[in-house]
């Protein structure tokens, strides 16, 4: 199984109304390296998409990007875990491609570069954009009520994106992956 991340509300604080433009702005959820460690000892690749319209408005650069996802790279390790690819979508809003979400471009190129199929693929987001990109994408989709998770789920779910697990968290959503696998009968 691919799992795929949205980053900022999944993994870490979102800022509503701004990015995270460093390292020292990066704030982890809780468990969030210990729910990677266990999808990584499945033997489960996790890969994040992302968008990161910070870079297209020019307020950061793709090298302060790298730093932040190094950091963060680096912050998970202690617990075990890693992250095998990170696709980002730099669009700024004025000049959206594919690759951004609520698009699927992302979804599909780490499919591919992992040659996994859509029904072996989950991606956990919390905002809608990130429901329609796993949806178009044909991947199986988990909200989060994290970051934007709660305000996602009161506002109503279009049924163009159910079906939709909902979880507490990425500790919840990856306890409920595990325990959804430990309970299929194999052949």
């Amino acid at each position: 199984m691919l799992i795929l991340l949205d980053r900022d509300g999944v993994l870490n604080q979102d800022y509503p109304d701004d990015y995270v433009k460093s390292p020292a702005e990066l704030i982890l959820l809780p468990g969030v390296g210990e729910a990677i460690a266990r999808l990584n000892a499945r033997g489960w690749p996790v890969a994040l998409c992302t968008n990161q319209a910070c870079v297209g408005k020019g307020i950061i650069d793709e090298a302060m990007l790298a730093r932040i996802h190094d950091d963060l790279r680096d912050r998970i390790a202690p617990a075990g875990a890693r992250i095998d690819a990170i696709f980002f979508a730099p669009d700024p809003p004025w000049a959206v491609t594919d690759r951004r979400k609520p698009g699927p471009g992302m979804l599909r190129e780490a499919m591919r570069q992992f040659r996994a199929t859509p029904e072996e693929t989950v991606f956990i987001g919390d905002a809608i954009t990130d429901l329609q990109a796993a949806a178009a994408a044909g991947c199986r989709r988990i909200l989060v009520r994290t970051g934007k998770g709660k305000k996602t789920q009161a506002a109503g779910l279009p049924e163009a994106v159910l079906p939709v697990t909902i979880a507490e968290s990425l500790p919840d959503a990856v306890a409920r992956l595990l325990d959804e696998q430990s309970e299929t009968p194999r052949p």
